[in-house]
């Protein structure tokens, strides 16, 4: 099944997940005023969190790939489902919250044209960059939730 833990589908999955978000992390640190402005610490957080459980399931699908090991156990593929579970409820909320400061600051409150100079453009690029993230880790979940029944 694509997506599936310890196979090369598997792999390009974590990995692009992972490679979302440090891009994420990466546009929202380089964005003028970001650090006026405590609100986006959240999303920064998450897809910290993110990064490192997506990069340790990928080298762990490598691991597994290298050794021709399955990783098809009801114990791995249920800690990799809880796993997923949290950190994508967590990534979906950190970007879902820092979309409405961004669009509150955009738009009702014009941070954008003022003297604080936070560039909203990046920040925007950033908060896509966390939903694509997500987007995929929700896709690793299901897959794993999936494999989990039929274990």
């Amino acid at each position: 099944m694509f997506g599936s833990p310890g196979r090369m589908s598997g792999f390009a999955l974590r990995c692009a997940q992972w490679l979302f978000a440090a891009a994420s992390i990466g546009v929202m640190v380089t964005a003028p005023g970001f650090f006026n402005s405590t609100a986006f610490c959240y999303l920064i957080a998450s897809m910290g969190l993110q990064i490192l459980w997506s990069f340790g399931l990928a080298c762990l699908d490598l691991h597994a790939m290298h050794m021709k090991k399955s990783l098809r156990n009801s114990v791995l593929l249920c800690l990799f489902a809880i796993g997923d579970w949290v950190v994508a409820t967590l990534s979906l909320a950190a970007a879902s919250s820092s979309a409405g400061v961004a669009i509150l600051y955009s738009r009702d409150l014009n941070y954008c044209r003022s003297p604080l100079r936070i560039s909203c453009s990046k920040i925007e690029i950033s908060v896509a960059f966390a939903f694509v993230s997500w987007f995929l880790l929700a896709i690793s979940s299901l897959v794993t939730f999936w494999l989990l029944g039929t274990v």
